[in-house]
Order: C-alpha cells, then structure tokens, then sequence
C-alpha cells in the first residue's frame, strides 16, 4: 500500500508516494533504480525493502508512472539530535528512461515539504559531481552548496 498525495493540480506525468508497503513493483523499480544510481551498491531486496519501509527514520519515497511502474525513489531520512530535527536526502534516482519528465523535482519538493513539517529547518543531501543534471536540479530548487568537508570511513 502506498499513501498517495498529489503535487499540482495538473496530470503529473507520475504519481509521488510514500511507500508503505513491499510490493513487487517496488521491488523490481529498485532493482532496476539502483544500479543507475551506484554501481557497487547491490538493488535492495524484499527484506531490506521491509526494514526501510517500516522504519520511523526513513520516508521512501517513489515514483510511478500511470501503468505504476516505479520510475524514480528517494530517501528522505529524518532524526532528532540535541541540535534540533535533521533531515538528508539520500538515494535519490529516476530512470534514465523518464528523464527529464521532472519526476526527480517532483520527488524533492516532497521531501521538502515533508521534512518542513516534521519540524527540519534544513535539508543536506550530497551529490557526485558527475551527476550533473542532478546537481542542476537541486540548485534551481533552492539548495546551496556548503563549504565544508565530507569524511567517510569504511568499516
């Protein structure tokens, strides 16, 4: 099950929802979204789905176009800290297929929007410089690149 909630008045040319629900079309979409997206992460299987889906953290976010084909996802994860309500934006991918059908903003205006009303003051989200139409995407709706260093450590 999905909780629907349209965007704009006008057809959306697909429908942006939450994911509630493992379903088969979830996924295959992610099967078929994540290779896209990184090519050392694998496609997410039905019981990873079912963590993701049923954590208090994360809202799944699709996109599915009118034959409910899943076109596009993002993460929007969401966590208190002594600072305040933090909210990223993670994984966020449309088929290179539906590219250009502006499901990607979209998928970020809902973020956004839900983010706001769960108390965020801000959203992060990191984007690899390749990923150029992205990073225009994300600057035209309103994000700043930030000074500031990103680390990773692999365990």
């Amino acid at each position: 099950m999905w909780v629907r909630r349209r965007l704009s008045p006008s057809p959306p040319l697909a429908e942006i929802s939450e994911a509630t629900a493992v379903t088969p079309a979830l996924v295959e979409g992610m099967a078929r979204l994540i290779p896209q997206l990184s090519r050392s992460a694998p496609p997410p299987d039905a019981a990873m789905l079912e963590v993701i889906v049923a954590s208090p953290a994360t809202v799944l976010l699709v996109a599915a176009d009118d034959d409910g084909r899943v076109v596009g996802s993002l993460t929007l994860v969401l966590f208190r800290i002594p600072s305040g309500m933090r909210a990223w934006i993670e994984d966020g991918v449309v088929d290179e297929a539906a590219s250009g059908q502006g499901i990607g903003e979209a998928l970020n205006r809902e973020a956004l929007r839900r983010a706001g009303a769960a108390g965020a003051r801000s959203v992060d989200l990191t984007s690899r410089p390749d990923r150029e139409a992205a990073n225009r995407l994300y600057q035209r709706i309103g994000f700043k690149k930030r000074d500031t260093n990103v680390y990773r450590h692999e365990t």
